[in-house]
């Protein structure tokens, strides 16, 4: 009898745990489970913690392909990429801008001596510069600075005067967009001993009313094949949503055009704008970079 009890019930054996199969007649307060030639029974509800526990394991370390993350989203706002090629060869960074609004797409980046600034397509039509121009990328000594505001500056001299990225931005917010608030994000990496690593960064509003800044500091070694990509929104929305959580792992090839190709073909082709990348040998510091407006 036994045995025919825990066909009625179920099975789950150590090759396949995650599958329980019921019949319509099978009891609901117990299930069985048989585990090296013994059997126990277990409540369904520790079951499906143990399952979703395996899951979400899982997912923690998934390495993502970024233009499937981002390939159906209507706006993700602004981005930041940073990561270790897959041969291990090559630091690579990129920043893309997104926008909704005449005076936000009214931009393109322009290569200064290696420094990335958003400056307007057309001069005309600039309604608010305060916050769509600045400088995207900039470099201090051994560090590379990116980011998605005139934080750049700010964390910029701060290294110059002695201070780190994370004290630097304390004296920074979110952006005074209300109800939008939109995040500050930042990235940073350092390279020394022919290798390097990052820091990345989002300061964000602690609630719906902007009463308060919530800062959240992220810091990595770099390992091949990998990077981790921050965004300022989650999806469209009125008013948007705001990145929550950590930055997502993602793949990083070893050739730029196919690590810049895909990343621009996945944005949202009405909201996209601008794309930059560049990838850095981490042996004899030559950069190779890749630069993409829109507007045109």
């Amino acid at each position: 009898m036994r045995h025919n009890e825990i066909k009625k019930v179920g099975i789950i054996t150590e090759s396949d745990p995650t599958v329980v199969r019921k019949t319509a007649d099978a009891p609901q307060k117990k299930l069985w489970s048989r585990r090296g030639g013994s059997s126990f029974r277990q409540p369904p509800s520790l079951l499906r913690k143990k399952y979703l526990r395996k899951v979400k394991v899982m997912e923690i370390y998934k390495i993502n392909d970024i233009a499937e993350l981002i390939k159906d989203n209507e706006y993700v706002g602004r981005g930041i990429v940073i990561g270790k090629t897959a041969n291990g060869k090559k630091a690579a960074v990129a920043y893309f801008i997104m926008g909704r609004s005449a005076n936000s797409r009214n931009r393109v980046f322009i290569n200064k001596d290696g420094e990335i600034f958003t400056e307007p397509f057309d001069k005309s039509k600039v309604e608010d510069p305060s916050l769509i121009i600045y400088a995207a990328l900039r470099s201090y000594k051994n560090n590379l600075i990116v980011t998605n505001g005139d934080q750049t500056d700010t964390i910029y001299d701060g290294l110059k005067s002695g201070t780190s990225f994370e004290k630097a931005l304390e004296s920074r917010t979110f952006e005074p967009d209300a109800p939008n608030f939109t995040p500050r994000i930042s990235g940073m990496l350092t390279f020394e001993n022919g290798d390097f690593s990052y820091r990345m960064s989002i300061l964000k509003s602690i609630d719906a009313d902007g009463t308060d800044c919530a800062r959240y500091c992220f810091s990595y070694p770099s390992k091949a094949g990998l990077g981790h990509f921050i965004h300022t929104y989650v999806c469209n929305g009125d008013p948007i949503p705001t990145f929550s959580g950590e930055p997502e792992r993602v793949a990083v090839p070893d050739d730029i055009d196919v690590f810049t190709d895909a990343l621009w073909n996945a944005l949202n082709k009405e909201n996209k704008i601008s794309l930059y990348t560049r990838f850095i040998d981490l042996e004899s510091g030559e950069e190779t970079d890749r630069l993409i407006n829109k507007n045109k």
